[in-house]
């Protein structure tokens, strides 16, 4: 398998539009290994992981960063907030955080030996959405397999 990783400073988001997402590809799917999250101000703000079943509006694509250089091109493409469209949540997946009122307050989620799988669809994701609250400003990575 070959290892990947996105990250990118956000918008604010909300509980309807995913500050980071991951979306598979009909010719491929992927495996989240890891996600980190990290305030950029000092208001707290309250994160949570959900599947997306369709795209609405994707943010900017994100550079999809081979960790290995003699790989193939990633299959899954990783996107910033999602801007007017949000896509439909499917699953909630129990991951929960919330980052405290202080620049660089962080969470570090890891999936350990099978990883999130990403669905084998161009419009199935995950993505990490405001559970409630105004969103905040932050610094966001995705690692994955394919």
């Amino acid at each position: 398998m070959a290892r990947f990783s996105a990250g990118c400073l956000t918008s604010a988001g909300s509980a309807t539009l995913p500050i980071i997402s991951l979306y598979g590809s009909a010719s491929g799917w992927g495996r989240i290994r890891e996600i980190g999250l990290f305030n950029t101000t000092t208001t707290a703000v309250a994160l949570k992981l959900v599947r997306l079943t369709t795209a609405g509006t994707k943010g900017a694509a994100l550079v999809n960063a081979k960790q290995d250089p003699d790989q193939a091109a990633a299959v899954c493409s990783a996107f910033n907030t999602h801007s007017s469209t949000g896509p439909t949540l499917g699953d909630d997946l129990g991951y929960r955080c919330v980052l405290g009122a202080a620049i660089g307050s962080a969470i570090i989620w890891t999936f350990g030996e099978s990883g999130l799988e990403i669905a084998l669809s161009a419009t199935g994701a995950i993505g990490v959405i405001v559970e409630n609250g105004t969103g905040q400003a932050c610094q966001a990575y995705i690692v994955w397999d394919e």
